[in-house]
């Protein structure tokens, strides 16, 4: 009842007249609202970015990301300028002076994308942007947006069409309408001199000598459901150490510190980890393998950024709609429980990309 009563007041002062057209005028300076959702879902955004790029070669995009999601963009070349959104800062005046200065800023076009849920805060974040066209969701998989009086142009989302796409595909649909769109739905995270220096320390540290093959592993995850069995990965790394010639690593966060010193303490020789880096690093990192084995969670997204050849482990969810996509990304799902999978099921892909008989 409350949030009725809520949502009628917003909508007496804030409500903004729909417009069904599908046409934009040209568009120079865009705002795009993704304070919700997780990292993964930041990524699959990449798409997004590039397809408005293509589309307005000129433009320029601002992004308004959250404390748990902006690592996915950092440094990335299709974003000109981004802004955390963190509720917690508001009690802050220079904080809020900031906020105000990057949503009254003279904006063609704000767009608030949506995949896995509706948050009426990025909406009206939006809404409150000095732009001349919001594209926003009016329903997302057949459940209305009790916010979309703050768009003027309403666009309906729905997975059920096509289940299996992708969700860098999918991401795509708020703007497809308007004729915005691209055929590269990959992700990307760029990193610089410093993040390499970083990668290359630590191969140093690690006594790697450019001949051996560099496997890395991420047998940690956000979501219990989401681990595969330690000792599971335990057969693999020293199946991969038994035979190849090869250095391997862990990666991973105080997050999975947990798994990673079981991993190590069981382990019968010496594995490092690369632990606590930032995203560019960590990509810069993974993007020396020729492997890389990891869980469905962030950090497989972090490798799906790069050309690495990578298997990705999934149990409860959909990988047509989250594996990392390009050539020699593998997936691995029997069903939506991860046990199901074996440490031969593994083994038997490792064998098929590394080319062994």
């Amino acid at each position: 009842m409350i949030k009725k009563i809520v949502n009628s007041a917003f909508k007496l002062f804030y409500n903004v007249k729909e417009n069904q057209s599908r046409e934009l005028e040209d568009v120079k300076e865009i705002l795009i609202v993704r304070q919700h959702n997780q990292f993964g879902d930041m990524l699959a955004s990449v798409s997004l970015f590039r397809a408005l790029k293509e589309k307005y070669s000129d433009c320029k995009i601002t992004l308004i990301v959250s404390p748990v999601n902006y690592y996915a963009v950092t440094k990335n070349k299709f974003i000109d300028e981004s802004f955390v959104f963190d509720k917690k800062k508001l009690v802050s005046s220079a904080y809020r002076k900031k906020l105000k200065q990057i949503i009254k800023k003279e904006y063609d076009l704000a767009i608030v994308p949506s995949t896995v849920s509706l948050s009426f805060t990025s909406n009206f974040i939006a809404r409150l942007a000095n732009a001349k066209t919001r594209i926003g969701p009016g329903s997302l998989n057949g459940k209305e947006n009790k916010a979309s009086f703050f768009f003027d142009r309403r666009i309906k989302l729905d997975w059920r069409k096509n289940p299996d796409a992708h969700v860098s595909d999918f991401g795509l649909d708020i703007v497809r309408p308007f004729g915005i769109y691209t055929k590269d739905f990959t992700s990307r995270i760029d990193y610089d001199k410093k993040d390499i220096s970083t990668a290359k320390e630590f191969l140093s540290s690690i006594g790697k000598n450019g001949k051996e093959l560099l496997i890395g592993l991420h047998v940690g995850a956000g979501k219990p459901k989401n681990r595969w069995c330690l000792d599971n990965y335990l057969e693999v790394i020293e199946w991969i150490n038994k035979n190849y010639n090869c250095k391997l690593f862990l990666t991973g966060s105080k997050a999975d510190e947990t798994e990673i010193n079981y991993v190590k303490e069981k382990c019968d020789f010496d594995l490092p980890v690369f632990k606590d880096k930032l995203i560019p690093e960590l990509t810069a990192l993974i993007s020396r393998c020729d492997l890389f084995v990891t869980n469905d969670t962030g950090v497989m997204h972090v490798a799906g950024a790069t050309r690495v050849k990578q298997i990705s482990i999934f149990g409860q969810t959909n990988p047509f709609n989250w594996a990392p996509l390009g050539k020699e990304k593998y997936f691995l799902k029997k069903s939506d429980l991860i046990s199901d999978i074996k440490p031969e099921d593994v083994i038997d892909l490792i064998k098929i990309i590394l080319k062994q008989d």
